[in-house]
């Protein structure tokens, strides 16, 4: 039994938020690539839901990965409110609240694992800690910390002393220490689920970052020194989103399907001519609001495609789906230059398309970075405002549309059109589309079997495995 062992055996556990879902995926399908099994836990619900939207890899590349689809409590989710002037999507808390209660679950599955591998590694989200505590009852288990945003963000979050040495670097560039703080990025209630989960990520033995060195890497210096310091291990082993899409990640896509008509669409423009709008899976606007983004992409006579939809709900499989109005005549009047979507998008499809020319959660940020489109800047909550220092102020490719003292009011189709314009039409945009196309060719650079993130990833494998 011992000669037939694993020598180690991984298991994830996400929060089951799209984003967080998504780069965790991304992370089990590179590990398993190592002939290392993983075991992907997650609610029911959420499990269908980050398969369903797999993108950039041919879907049976995951069929390696072991799927625990898991029942959580029932749990009532309020759909989102448009109008509220903090955009943080708390009517998700009741979901990120019931996932706590997989504990155990996870602690049974930790238990059945152990006894079938030299060494049982537990990777989790930040957010999902108290989920994975009782893995420190089991001798040959250990676990990783992964972080869902940016170092940049994480050091300024969770780390006094590297926060201050953080804001020392880049004291002469413009920026406030209004700019770097956490004020209304997130509600009073998920700032205590944010403490309670950070104190028992104390127990892991280091940190994922799904980030590379050619990005962060003064930041992640600094968090590699604190690491040591406290005996931990740090890792940046981003981005995890595939740089290459094949043909193949396409084959379950139907010819009429909307990611086809949109893909078809793109096809037949000139390259870096379309500006890509789309503000994630968690952000949903007023009517007011839509109706000045409307106005300011049609007067900027520029090509665009806009995802327009709600913000998920607990279970994204409900039927009670919200259609976004816009304003009347709007998709007429712009059919021959703008592309209205309204269902889940592809992002990492359309960003590698080459007539993308312009795109501020983390994911979408690394996946514009990878892809080398510059980013037009528009935070709305959580880590948003720190990642939109990082991609206008420090890495300069890209810029703001509001900045976040002015979060509460609305942006006027003025503000829309101006930027829309700048970045596709201005010399300005032009450089920053430059250094977003050396950054995207740097990172690509290191991804690529034998650069220095491969390395990296190689090095965690056989830490894990040693």
């Amino acid at each position: 039994m011992v000669a037939n062992q694993n020598k180690v055996v991984v298991v994830m556990i996400p929060l089951p938020l799209q984003g967080h879902l998504n780069q965790l995926l991304h992370l089990s399908r590179l590990i398993s690539a190592h002939n290392v099994p993983v075991h992907f836990v997650c609610t029911t619900a959420h499990g269908r839901q980050v398969r369903l939207r797999l993108q950039g890899w041919n879907p049976n590349t995951i069929s390696t990965i072991f799927f625990h689809d898991l029942p959580i409590p029932p749990f009532a989710c309020p759909p989102p409110n448009p109008n509220s002037t903090n955009k943080f999507p708390s009517h998700l808390q009741p979901l990120c609240e019931a996932a706590t209660h997989l504990r155990d679950h996870v602690a049974s599955l930790l238990q059945k694992l152990s006894p079938t591998t030299n060494r049982l590694v537990v990777i989790h989200d930040s957010l999902m800690s108290t989920v994975v505590q009782d893995f420190v009852c089991l001798p040959n288990a250990e676990s990783y910390t992964f972080h869902s945003v940016s170092a940049f963000s994480t050091a300024l979050y969770t780390s006094e002393k590297v926060g201050e040495q953080i804001r020392k670097l880049i004291e002469s560039q413009g920026t406030t220490e209004y700019d770097l703080s956490f004020d209304g990025c997130f509600t009073p209630d998920f700032k205590k689920f944010i403490g309670v989960q950070h104190e028992y990520a104390k127990l892991s033995s280091g940190r994922i970052y799904n980030t590379c060195r050619v990005i962060e890497q003064p930041i992640l210096d600094l968090l590699e020194i604190e690491a040591r310091s406290r005996n931990k291990t740090l890792w940046a082993l981003g981005p995890f989103n595939p740089l290459e899409l094949k043909s193949e990640s396409k084959v379950l896509r139907k010819d009429d399907g909307p990611v086809e008509k949109c893909l078809n669409w793109l096809d037949k423009q000139a390259s870096n001519s379309v500006i890509f709008v789309s503000f994630g899976t968690t952000t949903s606007f007023s009517q007011e609001q839509i109706i000045e983004i409307a106005t300011g992409l049609e007067m900027s006579d520029q090509k665009f495609v806009w995802v327009v939809r709600e913000a998920d709900k607990g279970d994204v499989f409900s039927d009670d789906i919200i259609r976004v109005k816009l304003p009347e005549g709007f998709e007429d009047r712009v059919k021959d230059r703008g592309l209205v979507v309204r269902e889940w998008a592809p992002q990492l499809d359309i960003l590698a398309h080459p007539s993308i020319g312009g795109h501020c959660g983390w994911n979408s940020c690394i996946e514009s970075m990878s892809m080398g489109v510059p980013i037009v800047a528009w935070p709305m909550h959580s880590d948003q405002p720190n990642n939109a220092v990082l991609v206008t102020n420090i890495l300069k490719i890209g810029f703001l549309v509001k900045d976040w003292c002015r979060r509460e009011e609305v942006v006027a189709s003025a503000a829309v059109e101006k930027a829309v314009r700048k970045l596709m039409g201005t010399n300005e945009g032009e450089e920053m589309r430059k250094r977003a196309v050396a950054l995207g060719r740097e990172v690509r650079k290191y991804v690529i079997d034998g650069g220095i993130t491969q390395t990296e990833l190689g090095s965690f494998i056989a830490h894990i495995t040693r």
